[in-house]
């Protein structure tokens, strides 16, 4: 009931011509789908989608990667720094990217004031003005909240790797780097590809990172198609519900593919 009916529900309603106050026009067949692709926009739309989630995704990924080797290392304040990692998955998504555009903001943030005294800069930055300046820091704050996820994924893969095979290793005369490539990465490819899998439908249905900081804006050049789809259900609701449904068959094609890695993973 709770997935199906509202998945139903979408697909009954991208058939349908609605107004953004929700008037209902009646059926209009495939009508909303060829206005959606017709739309100039999409195009741009689903490629900075596609780039997106590729450079988010393998940022997070080898980032997170570092991170787990690290905490697996027994060091001072290891228990603090882990516990410091939780902050961004604890916090509100929206929060975090609201608080990021007002150290970006060009008149208030604090980013500008800190280059500006430092001499980096000789004219406060509108960061979040253009899509070229924007593109980066959305990125960057997406990797920021996606890392404590994959990280504690990670580390939990590397805890189960039994020290008796990193004991052989060394008895076999494997250097460190042979370890961890020949011992250490197979042996942590499950949790890796739940991580990645995990990492990849997230990212793509990402919407309070680009909402919160910039709106898809300026016009719709920094939207995902998961943002675009938002702002096509202010003015009508049938072509959002198309856009949900193109979003939602891309999800169900990401997670076949796990499904297939999957079982290849269980054969290897």
């Amino acid at each position: 009931m709770v997935v199906v009916w509202p998945v139903v529900e979408m697909v009954i309603t991208s058939t349908h011509k609605i107004s953004g106050l929700g008037i209902d026009f009646g059926s209009d067949g495939i009508g909303r789908y060829r206005k959606l692709f017709d739309d100039a926009r999409l195009g741009p739309v689903m490629a900075w989608t596609v780039v997106w989630t590729v450079l988010v995704v393998t940022f997070t990924m080898v980032v997170s990667l570092a991170l787990a080797q690290l905490y697996n290392q027994k060091f001072p304040g290891r228990r603090f720094t882990r516990w410091a990692l939780i902050i961004p998955w604890a916090s509100s998504v929206i929060v975090t990217s609201i608080g990021f555009r007002w150290m970006l903001d060009e008149v208030a943030g604090v980013l500008n004031r800190a280059m500006l005294d430092l001499g980096l800069i000789h004219s406060a930055e509108n960061w979040t003005g253009d899509a070229a300046h924007a593109k980066p820091w959305l990125i960057l704050v997406a990797v920021f909240v996606s890392l404590p996820f994959t990280t504690y994924t990670l580390l939990a893969g590397l805890q189960t790797v039994p020290g008796e095979v990193y004991e052989a290793a060394r008895v076999d005369g494997a250097g460190k780097w042979q370890t961890y490539w020949r011992v250490t990465l197979p042996l942590l490819r499950p949790s890796f590809l739940v991580a990645l899998v995990i990492n990849l439908i997230n990212v793509f249905n990402s919407f309070p990172v680009i909402w919160g900081m910039t709106q898809g804006g300026p016009n719709t050049d920094t939207s995902t198609s998961t943002v675009f789809m938002y702002i096509l259900g202010q003015t009508d609701v049938g072509e959002a519900a198309a856009m949900s449904v193109v979003n939602f068959a891309v999800v169900i094609v990401m997670v076949l593919l796990f499904l297939k890695v999957s079982r290849w993973n269980e054969e290897s």
